[in-house]
């Protein structure tokens, strides 16, 4: 692995693949071949019936069958923090609407006692409408200002003490929050999602940018943008921690969404050069998963990545 470059493994809690043994497998095999983490995506249930809205497919339809198996992450987290020593595990991302804000913040902070110090919010405001429906959230046209809101609730609790809150989706009166993370003020949060909204969040709230979706020629643009924000909240830009997902294929290039090869797809040195391109926008981790139905392909592609390609980049 790269020593100055941090790689993160999706173990893919949806899919055919997505089992409790095989999850479990790679984030082993990703603490094993020195990963600095592991990240779990989040959905809780999927509706029988979705319509084509998924941001990241050429079809606007999800990757995986919505009948094959889900675990949910915050769950899987606690089994994670358990069976590992040394990787940080986080959510990329975590939809913050979908659970209790409260509720979620102290299972959070209590994962992040469990492991000393190993938890990471990635944090999104969700696309699937029908998911919120079947969980009676607040209103799905407001998730923005809810995941706004739900952060700030975040640092709250994990801050510890006594806890108040009056926001316009959430309040509550004072409570405490005992005991606090163990990294302070709160476990690291990355603000997902591409949108310029989105990037207002992260420079409003976020430590970082979690990037996914993008083609390399959008990111310059994207960030551009960021840099903007963080001006205008009198951030500085360069404190931020920019994080970009990609899904890997070694030896199989496939079609981007907007046409052309897929970045991470293709050959190693094609893979390495996509890598070195995003690293050279200022960015300092990555998060890989190796989307396929063949349990034991995944882990050799994860294995390859780390000797082939991850010590070049």
């Amino acid at each position: 692995m790269a020593d100055t470059t941090e790689f993160g493994l999706d173990v893919g809690v949806y899919g055919r693949l997505a089992t409790p043994d095989e999850v479990l497998r790679l984030a082993l095999l990703a603490e094993g071949e020195g990963f600095h983490s592991v990240w779990l995506a989040d959905h809780i249930v999927f509706p029988k019936a979705v319509a084509p809205n998924y941001p990241y497919s050429l079809d606007g339809n999800f990757p995986s069958p919505l009948s094959d198996p889900l675990l949910e992450p915050i769950a899987t987290m606690g089994v994670l923090v358990g069976a590992t020593k040394r990787v940080k595990i986080g959510t990329a991302v975590l939809v913050m609407p979908l659970r209790n804000p409260v509720l979620l913040a102290r299972m959070l902070a209590t994962l992040d006692v469990f492991s000393n110090g190993r938890i990471i919010l990635g944090a999104g405001v969700g696309w699937m409408a029908e998911e919120f429906a079947a969980l009676n959230t607040f209103d799905f046209a407001k998730r923005g200002q809810v995941t706004d809101e739900y952060l700030e609730i975040f640092k709250a609790i994990c801050a510890g003490g006594e806890v108040a809150y009056q926001g316009e989706t959430y309040q509550f009166e004072p409570v405490y929050s005992h005991p606090p993370s163990v990294q302070r003020p709160h476990p690291p949060i990355l603000v997902g999602g591409t949108s310029t909204p989105a990037l207002r969040r992260v420079a409003r709230l976020g430590d970082g940018w979690l990037s996914v979706g993008l083609g390399l020629d959008k990111l310059p643009e994207r960030l551009a943008v960021l840099r903007g924000l963080c001006e205008d909240q009198g951030r500085r830009y360069d404190e931020l921690s920019l994080y970009h997902k990609l899904f890997i294929n070694i030896d199989n290039a496939l079609e981007a969404k907007g046409g052309g090869r897929e970045p991470g797809t293709g050959s190693a040195q094609q893979i390495t050069d996509d890598f070195k391109r995003i690293r050279d926008l200022g960015y300092r981790g990555f998060i890989i998963r190796y989307r396929g139905e063949d349990a034991a392909e995944q882990q050799r592609q994860i294995s390859r990545f780390a000797a082939e390609i991850a010590p070049h980049i």
